[in-house]
């Protein structure tokens, strides 16, 4: 074998668990991989929609960079997780239950739809 293996695996993290991240000021790239449609009703202002350029920002980042990705349940972010696991990434969260977590269990400010 030519390369090490990469054995980094994506963390899910609790809609709390993320808060706490975020108001410790954890150095990290939260991006949003829904759609513009679902990111009118609701949104977290710090992440920037998974687009074409932000996915060239991103590639262009240290490899060890913590990156957190969410959606509206967990389910679409957590293979875009695995997308950039395999660009070689190896600390990367899932946000489990995504932002109907964080509307549910941390702002209910945030609209649930």
């Amino acid at each position: 074998m030519t390369h090490a293996t990469n054995t980094a695996q994506v963390r899910q993290i609790t809609a709390e668990e993320l808060k706490a991240m975020l108001d410790g000021g954890v150095p990290l790239e939260l991006i949003d991989v829904r759609t513009e449609a679902e990111r009118a009703i609701a949104r977290l202002e710090r992440a920037p929609h998974l687009d074409e350029a932000a996915v060239e920002y991103l590639q262009d980042l240290e490899r060890d960079t913590l990156l957190v990705f969410h959606c509206h349940h967990g389910i679409r972010s957590q293979a875009a997780a695995r997308h950039f696991l395999s660009q070689g990434f190896t600390n990367i969260c899932n946000l489990a239950g995504g932002i109907e977590a964080w509307s549910v269990t941390v702002d209910p400010s945030v609209r649930r739809y």
